[in-house]
């Protein structure tokens, strides 16, 4: 049973506020979801990228331009899900800014950005993130 803020064992814990388990677990979705970009990128549609003599003047440029912009956001996505993990304190903007980006991204970014920004986004929560920098320094 609930009293306020305080759970019946005792502990302390905020209904609200997240705990250390779910920046871990943002760290390695923002690690699967850049695995599954970059993949998806290089494995699927790279191959699809040679087209006709014509078209290729302007077209194979631009999906090149395309395929850079993509890899580059999958390797953002790693270094912010890697900087979760390590608990980086520029780990949390890096994700909040990539989790406004990822909304775009339907299904899986929309969801993973809808999360993110729900756990990142709250003033609460940029105090909570620097006291869970400051504890793993100090460990």
């Amino acid at each position: 049973m609930r009293e306020g803020n305080r759970r019946s064992d005792g502990r302390g814990l905020s209904a609200t506020q997240p705990r250390a388990g779910t920046y871990r677990l943002l760290g390695i979705l923002w690690l699967a979801l850049s695995l599954y970009i970059l993949a998806n990128t290089l494995f699927v549609h790279l191959p699809e990228m040679s087209g006709e003599r014509a078209a290729n003047a302007w077209l194979h440029p631009f999906l090149s331009f395309i395929g850079i912009v993509v890899i580059v956001k999958a390797a953002a996505g790693f270094l912010a899900g890697w900087g979760l993990l390590q608990r980086e304190p520029w780990a949390r903007m890096l994700t909040i800014i990539l989790a406004f980006l990822a909304l775009f991204s339907i299904p899986f970014g929309t969801a993973l950005g809808i999360y993110t920004l729900w756990v990142l986004l709250p003033a609460e929560s940029d105090q909570e993130y620097q006291e869970h920098v400051q504890r793993a320094s100090a460990a």
